[in-house]
Protein backbone atom coordinates (compact mmCIF):
# COMPACT_ATOMS: atom_id res chain seq x y z
CA UNK A 1 0.00 0.00 0.00
CA UNK A 2 1.72 3.21 -1.43
CA UNK A 3 0.12 5.45 1.23
CA UNK A 4 1.79 3.79 4.36
CA UNK A 5 5.38 3.67 1.91
CA UNK A 6 6.85 6.14 -0.54
CA UNK A 7 3.45 8.01 0.04
CA UNK A 8 4.03 8.47 4.13
CA UNK A 9 4.98 11.52 4.19
CA UNK A 10 1.87 12.84 2.28
CA UNK A 11 0.05 11.84 5.26
CA UNK A 12 -0.81 15.23 6.80
CA UNK A 13 -2.42 16.62 3.91
CA UNK A 14 -4.52 13.32 3.41
CA UNK A 15 -5.56 13.43 7.64
CA UNK A 16 -5.72 16.03 9.89
CA UNK A 17 -5.02 15.21 13.68
CA UNK A 18 -7.71 18.19 14.43
CA UNK A 19 -10.54 15.96 12.61
CA UNK A 20 -9.92 13.01 15.35
CA UNK A 21 -10.40 14.81 18.53
CA UNK A 22 -14.58 13.44 18.79
CA UNK A 23 -13.68 9.91 17.90
CA UNK A 24 -10.64 9.93 20.29
CA UNK A 25 -12.84 11.46 23.01
CA UNK A 26 -15.32 8.72 21.95
CA UNK A 27 -12.65 5.86 22.53
CA UNK A 28 -11.12 6.76 25.76
CA UNK A 29 -14.48 7.19 27.60
CA UNK A 30 -15.25 3.65 26.18
CA UNK A 31 -12.47 2.36 27.34
CA UNK A 32 -12.35 3.43 30.89
CA UNK A 33 -16.19 2.73 31.17
CA UNK A 34 -15.13 -0.91 30.40
CA UNK A 35 -12.03 -1.58 32.85
CA UNK A 36 -12.05 -2.14 36.13
CA UNK A 37 -8.81 -0.52 37.10
CA UNK A 38 -7.40 3.23 36.16
CA UNK A 39 -6.23 3.96 32.91
CA UNK A 40 -2.81 4.99 32.91
CA UNK A 41 -1.08 3.41 30.41
CA UNK A 42 -2.05 2.52 26.74
CA UNK A 43 -0.53 0.79 23.91
CA UNK A 44 -2.04 1.02 20.46
CA UNK A 45 -1.63 -1.65 17.87
CA UNK A 46 -1.28 0.30 14.12
CA UNK A 47 -1.14 3.92 15.47
CA UNK A 48 -0.17 4.93 11.89
CA UNK A 49 0.75 8.80 11.81
CA UNK A 50 -0.41 9.28 15.37
CA UNK A 51 -3.43 11.02 14.96
CA UNK A 52 -5.48 10.00 18.12
CA UNK A 53 -2.13 9.13 20.09
CA UNK A 54 -2.31 13.37 19.70
CA UNK A 55 -5.60 13.23 21.41
CA UNK A 56 -4.63 10.59 23.97
CA UNK A 57 -1.63 10.98 25.23
CA UNK A 58 -3.41 14.21 27.63
CA UNK A 59 -4.81 11.72 29.34
CA UNK A 60 -2.55 8.45 28.94
CA UNK A 61 1.05 7.26 28.37
CA UNK A 62 0.88 6.00 25.03
CA UNK A 63 2.97 3.42 23.64
CA UNK A 64 2.65 2.97 19.75
CA UNK A 65 3.14 0.31 17.63
CA UNK A 66 3.21 0.46 13.96
CA UNK A 67 4.77 -1.43 11.22
CA UNK A 68 5.65 1.03 8.42
CA UNK A 69 8.93 2.91 9.45
CA UNK A 70 7.25 5.71 7.70
CA UNK A 71 4.23 6.09 9.37
CA UNK A 72 6.32 5.91 12.29
CA UNK A 73 8.93 8.94 11.55
CA UNK A 74 5.58 10.96 10.64
CA UNK A 75 3.95 10.10 13.95
CA UNK A 76 7.21 11.15 15.72
CA UNK A 77 6.98 14.81 14.52
CA UNK A 78 3.35 14.67 15.92
CA UNK A 79 4.11 12.96 19.12
CA UNK A 80 7.98 13.25 20.05
CA UNK A 81 6.49 12.26 23.90
CA UNK A 82 5.36 8.76 22.86
CA UNK A 83 7.72 5.88 23.11
CA UNK A 84 7.24 4.53 19.05
CA UNK A 85 8.04 0.64 18.32
CA UNK A 86 8.07 -1.05 14.47
CA UNK A 87 6.44 -4.13 15.05
CA UNK A 88 3.19 -6.40 13.66
CA UNK A 89 -0.08 -6.22 15.49
CA UNK A 90 -0.30 -9.59 14.75
CA UNK A 91 3.48 -10.86 16.19
CA UNK A 92 4.35 -8.22 19.02
CA UNK A 93 5.88 -9.09 22.41
CA UNK A 94 6.57 -6.00 24.46
CA UNK A 95 7.10 -8.13 27.66
CA UNK A 96 4.90 -5.59 29.46
CA UNK A 97 1.04 -4.79 29.74
CA UNK A 98 -0.48 -2.37 29.97
CA UNK A 99 -3.96 -0.87 31.31
CA UNK A 100 -5.63 -0.09 27.71
CA UNK A 101 -5.34 -1.75 24.29
CA UNK A 102 -6.35 0.54 21.46
CA UNK A 103 -6.66 -0.89 17.80
CA UNK A 104 -8.33 1.75 15.45
CA UNK A 105 -8.75 0.92 12.04
CA UNK A 106 -5.87 -0.56 11.35
CA UNK A 107 -7.10 -3.52 12.32
CA UNK A 108 -8.98 -3.39 8.96
CA UNK A 109 -5.40 -4.64 7.23
CA UNK A 110 -6.68 -8.28 9.17
CA UNK A 111 -8.03 -9.74 6.11
CA UNK A 112 -8.83 -13.19 7.76
CA UNK A 113 -10.24 -14.61 10.44
CA UNK A 114 -6.80 -16.22 11.69
CA UNK A 115 -4.88 -12.41 11.06
CA UNK A 116 -7.77 -10.81 13.43
CA UNK A 117 -7.39 -13.55 15.67
CA UNK A 118 -3.64 -13.22 15.92
CA UNK A 119 -4.30 -9.13 16.85
CA UNK A 120 -6.97 -9.81 19.33
CA UNK A 121 -4.44 -12.44 20.92
CA UNK A 122 -1.62 -10.02 20.91
CA UNK A 123 -3.95 -7.40 22.51
CA UNK A 124 -4.73 -10.08 25.34
CA UNK A 125 -1.28 -10.65 25.99
CA UNK A 126 -0.38 -7.23 26.49
CA UNK A 127 -3.57 -5.89 29.03
CA UNK A 128 -3.40 -5.92 32.33
CA UNK A 129 -5.78 -7.91 34.45
CA UNK A 130 -8.84 -6.18 35.22
CA UNK A 131 -7.91 -3.76 31.56
CA UNK A 132 -9.85 -3.17 28.55
CA UNK A 133 -9.07 -3.36 25.35
CA UNK A 134 -10.89 -1.31 22.46
CA UNK A 135 -11.10 -2.37 18.49
CA UNK A 136 -12.30 0.09 15.91
CA UNK A 137 -13.24 -1.47 12.65
CA UNK A 138 -14.56 0.90 9.43
CA UNK A 139 -17.11 -1.58 8.31
CA UNK A 140 -19.12 -4.63 9.59
CA UNK A 141 -20.23 -7.12 6.67
CA UNK A 142 -24.03 -6.32 8.09
CA UNK A 143 -23.70 -2.85 7.83
CA UNK A 144 -21.50 -2.48 4.63
CA UNK A 145 -22.90 -0.38 2.05
CA UNK A 146 -20.46 1.05 -1.03
CA UNK A 147 -19.37 4.62 -0.58
CA UNK A 148 -17.35 8.03 -1.94
CA UNK A 149 -15.37 9.99 -0.54
CA UNK A 150 -13.01 12.90 -1.25
CA UNK A 151 -10.67 15.88 0.14
CA UNK A 152 -7.16 17.09 1.36
CA UNK A 153 -5.40 19.78 2.82
CA UNK A 154 -2.82 22.05 1.45
CA UNK A 155 0.68 22.25 2.87
CA UNK A 156 3.74 24.68 2.30
CA UNK A 157 4.76 24.70 -0.97
CA UNK A 158 2.89 21.41 -1.84
CA UNK A 159 -0.74 20.06 -1.68
CA UNK A 160 -3.00 16.45 -1.76
CA UNK A 161 -6.36 15.76 -2.86
CA UNK A 162 -7.91 12.49 -3.05
CA UNK A 163 -10.68 10.48 -4.28
CA UNK A 164 -12.00 7.15 -1.85
CA UNK A 165 -14.22 4.63 -3.23
CA UNK A 166 -15.24 1.62 -1.05
CA UNK A 167 -16.78 -0.82 -2.56
CA UNK A 168 -17.14 -4.86 -2.03
CA UNK A 169 -16.24 -6.81 -5.58
CA UNK A 170 -17.54 -10.20 -3.57
CA UNK A 171 -20.13 -10.15 -0.98
CA UNK A 172 -19.53 -13.69 -0.53
CA UNK A 173 -16.03 -13.45 0.96
CA UNK A 174 -14.50 -11.16 4.22
CA UNK A 175 -12.95 -8.63 2.27
CA UNK A 176 -13.71 -5.47 0.82
CA UNK A 177 -11.75 -2.94 -1.41
CA UNK A 178 -10.83 0.71 -1.03
CA UNK A 179 -9.52 2.61 -4.06
CA UNK A 180 -7.52 5.50 -3.50
CA UNK A 181 -6.47 8.27 -5.97
CA UNK A 182 -4.14 10.80 -5.17
CA UNK A 183 -3.38 14.15 -6.94
CA UNK A 184 0.07 15.18 -5.74
CA UNK A 185 0.69 18.71 -6.33
CA UNK A 186 4.64 19.54 -5.85
CA UNK A 187 5.29 23.54 -6.28
CA UNK A 188 4.27 23.59 -10.18
CA UNK A 189 4.45 19.70 -10.51
CA UNK A 190 1.13 17.67 -10.09
CA UNK A 191 1.15 13.95 -10.35
CA UNK A 192 -1.70 11.18 -10.04
CA UNK A 193 -1.62 7.80 -8.05
CA UNK A 194 -3.72 4.83 -7.61
CA UNK A 195 -3.34 3.56 -4.32
CA UNK A 196 -5.85 -0.18 -3.56
CA UNK A 197 -6.10 -1.20 -0.14
CA UNK A 198 -8.15 -4.88 0.52
CA UNK A 199 -9.22 -4.76 3.93
CA UNK A 200 -11.36 -7.41 6.45
CA UNK A 201 -14.50 -7.48 7.00
CA UNK A 202 -16.29 -9.39 9.51
CA UNK A 203 -19.81 -10.19 10.96
CA UNK A 204 -20.46 -8.34 14.55
CA UNK A 205 -20.76 -12.14 15.68
CA UNK A 206 -17.21 -13.17 14.76
CA UNK A 207 -15.96 -10.06 16.43
CA UNK A 208 -17.33 -11.20 19.71
CA UNK A 209 -16.59 -14.51 19.28
CA UNK A 210 -13.34 -14.28 18.74
CA UNK A 211 -12.82 -12.09 21.36
CA UNK A 212 -14.36 -14.19 23.61
CA UNK A 213 -12.44 -17.13 22.64
CA UNK A 214 -8.79 -15.56 23.16
CA UNK A 215 -10.00 -14.44 26.62
CA UNK A 216 -11.96 -10.88 26.68
CA UNK A 217 -15.35 -10.55 28.19
CA UNK A 218 -16.65 -8.90 24.58
CA UNK A 219 -19.33 -5.84 24.23
CA UNK A 220 -20.20 -3.95 20.84
CA UNK A 221 -20.65 -0.06 21.21
CA UNK A 222 -22.57 2.17 18.78
CA UNK A 223 -21.08 4.82 18.27
CA UNK A 224 -22.71 8.22 16.46
CA UNK A 225 -19.86 10.06 14.87
CA UNK A 226 -20.88 13.61 14.05
CA UNK A 227 -19.86 13.95 10.93
CA UNK A 228 -20.21 10.27 9.40
CA UNK A 229 -23.54 9.13 7.91
CA UNK A 230 -23.35 5.62 8.37
CA UNK A 231 -23.45 3.07 11.45
CA UNK A 232 -20.45 2.88 13.09
CA UNK A 233 -19.69 -0.03 16.08
CA UNK A 234 -16.62 -0.38 18.13
CA UNK A 235 -15.67 -3.74 20.27
CA UNK A 236 -14.52 -3.61 23.65
CA UNK A 237 -12.67 -6.22 25.46
CA UNK A 238 -12.59 -6.29 29.30
CA UNK A 239 -9.95 -8.68 30.32
CA UNK A 240 -10.34 -10.65 33.41
CA UNK A 241 -9.18 -9.58 37.06
CA UNK A 242 -8.43 -12.94 38.23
Amino acid sequence: MKLYNELADWWPLLSAPADYAEEAAFYRDAMASASSRPINTVLELGSGGGNNASHMKKHFDMTLVELSAGMIHVSKRLNPDCEHVQGDMRFVKLARQFDGVFVHDAVCYMTSETDLRQAIATAWAHCKPGGAALFAPDHLRETFQPSTDHGGLDGDGRALRYLEWCWDPDPDDMTYTVDYVYALRSGDDLSIVHDRHIEGLFSRQLWLDTLASVGFTPAALAFAHSEVDRPLEVFVGRCSST
